[in-house]
């Protein structure tokens, strides 16, 4: 194999690797996003258990990023403290670890079972969780076809004259390693797939232990400097664990890189092989720091308090999504293509507005927070706002020349506007409304009807951010994926409504008092997901897989 054929062996492996990780990742939060959340939400009184938590969440994400991410929002919301919060990231870093330490056993014979499952479920299963089980099972396969194409294309490598100079590099200068790990890393945007490949390029023989110490530590630096990017836009609420995380593993990896600088270990000792040690070592870092750390939460939780203290939220500007310019580009109006792009961002700025308003609002039933609700209240006036430039904006571009594949796009783009300012009303009005009132009867729903709503809730979130995909990616599989839900979401509305009429039947007294609130909650909740189920009709309506009518042919 030439030098060249070498390469493109290796980088297509580590593409593949970091691809299946991702794949994976998408699978769980889509088959079980809403378990995970409540999971989280209900584990929070105990710092031991929001880490034991955190780390079988992490194992089910198989990214502690992913986890740091759902937690930041939920940080963000107030519905967990911010200890809590850094309890749970040490457990999910362990989670992490664990998950690399699964993929160095050998499971070559699981392969292609995982495939012919995974394959099937996914293109056969007609509903979401099969699916996305589907795409779980596949992902792992593609995780272990990747590893075993890694070992493959660095057998040759073992035999360069090069790569003693590269070794001696990685030995001697360690300060410059560490910190090329946690660039990588962050780079790839996972730590599985970095520690993966160093595990790998170890068991070849390529990679020294000494050499893999920087690596290794470095790579956990870079997973903290993950979650640190991703929410460097939000509020300072949201910003508060990654940052608290990043303290904890910034310090952890120096620290550990200081001790092993002037007390050097081996785990030879133990007569494990070069990537059980390297494992061994991401695995027993991220333990010991969960140890250390877990005491420490709370004095760490003050310090990222002071370091990013609350905004007043009444002031709507101070809220990252107003400060947003907009994102329509007068110029490209004399290019339809151009304008016709400018006015798809700017919708996708209207749902990421939406989904901000949407997020708490179960919340408010529990404790309305006048000050918070009256500021996100303001957001819906951002998003009338948008959706009038939208149609302002669009109506322009149509005075010009356009195609009829031009024509038909600014239509559908207008609808799609009206839609989300619709969303924007049914939240802010009515679903913030029922809070209010919820709260002025001094009322509450009863425990099952309250979890019929949270999953409620849940599903439509999800479903609204999977319409903000299939608009950006008009990703047919997705398009349909989202008018089942429509079906789906009837069905469990329907279900709501039965069970909350069997508890006015057996007299539950909250029930009683909730009645009209918690049944309109369920109508709204509903609306919501056919309005957001809307943004797949014309790509299916293309593609001729939507039929016009759902009643049955008599003729």
């Amino acid at each position: 194999m030439n030098s060249v054929a070498l390469l493109l062996h290796f980088v297509g492996a580590i593409t593949l690797l970091v691809w299946a990780v991702r794949h994976v990742r998408t699978g769980v939060e889509r088959a079980f996003g809403p378990e995970l959340k409540r999971l989280i939400s209900r584990a929070a009184d105990s710092r031991t258990r929001i880490a034991s938590v955190g780390t079988i969440a992490a194992v089910t994400m198989q990214s502690s990023t992913a986890v740091a991410l759902l937690v930041s929002g939920f940080s963000a919301s107030a519905l967990i403290s911010g200890s809590a919060g850094l309890a749970l990231m040490l457990g999910a870093d362990v989670g992490s670890a664990l998950v690399v330490a699964f993929f160095t056993f050998d499971l070559s014979w699981l392969t292609p079972l995982l495939l012919v499952v995974g394959g099937l479920l996914f293109l056969k299963a007609s509903s979401r969780r099969p699916k996305q089980v589907g795409r779980i099972l596949m992902g792992i396969a593609f995780i272990l076809v990747s590893l075993r194409m890694m070992g493959e294309a660095t057998i040759p490598l073992r035999d360069s004259d090069v790569l003693p100079q590269v070794v001696q590099f990685l030995v001697d200068e360690t300060p410059i390693v560490f910190v090329i790990g946690a660039l990588f890393t962050w780079m790839i945007h996972s730590s599985v797939a970095a520690v993966l490949l160093f595990a790998a390029l170890a068991a070849q023989g390529i990679l020294p232990f000494q050499a893999a110490v920087p690596l290794v530590l470095g790579a956990n630096l870079g997973s903290g400097l993950i979650a640190l990017g991703l929410t460097r836009d939000t509020q300072s609420q949201g910003r508060r664990l990654p940052v608290g995380n990043m303290i904890f593993r910034g310090s952890g990896a120096l620290i550990a890189m200081a001790l092993l600088y002037y007390f050097p270990a081996s785990l030879d000792v133990f007569g494990w092989g070069p990537a059980t040690q390297v494992i061994a070592l991401h695995v027993g870092f991220n333990i010991a720091l969960a140890l250390i750390g877990l005491p420490l939460t709370g004095s760490v939780a003050a310090l990222v308090q002071r370091l990013l203290p609350d905004r007043n939220m009444s002031e709507t500007l101070d809220h990252p999504l107003a400060r947003r310019e907009t994102a329509l580009d007068q110029a490209a109006l004399d290019t339809p293509r151009l304008a016709l792009a400018s006015a798809s961002r700017e919708l996708l700025h209207i749902g990421e507005v939406a989904d901000a308003l949407l997020i708490p609002a179960m919340e408010f039933f529990e404790e309305p927070n006048k000050v918070k609700m009256e500021a996100l209240r303001r957001l819906d006036d951002i998003i009338d706002d948008a959706h009038r430039r939208v149609k302002m904006y669009l109506a322009e571009m149509n005075r010009r020349s356009l195609s009829d594949q031009e024509s038909k796009r600014s239509m559908e783009l207008i609808g799609h506007a009206i839609n989300l300012e619709h969303i924007g009303d049914l939240i802010s009005k009515e679903l913030y409304g029922l809070a209010e009132k919820c709260h002025a009867k001094s009322v509450e729903f009863s425990p099952e009807g309250r979890e019929e709503l949270d999953k409620m809730h849940e599903r439509v979130l999800t479903n609204l951010r999977l319409a903000m995909n299939v608009l950006v990616s008009g990703d047919i599989e997705s398009a349909r994926e989202l008018v089942a839900e429509k079906k789906k979401m009837r069905e469990i509305a329907r279900d709501s409504h039965e069970a909350h009429l069997q508890r006015l039947q057996s007299g539950t007294r909250e029930s009683v008092e909730t009645s009209d609130i918690h049944l309109e909650a369920v109508r709204a909740l509903k609306e919501i997901n056919s309005l957001a189920a809307q943004f797949a009709y014309p790509l299916l309506v293309d593609r001729g897989e939507l039929l016009e009518s759902r009643l049955r042919n008599t003729d």
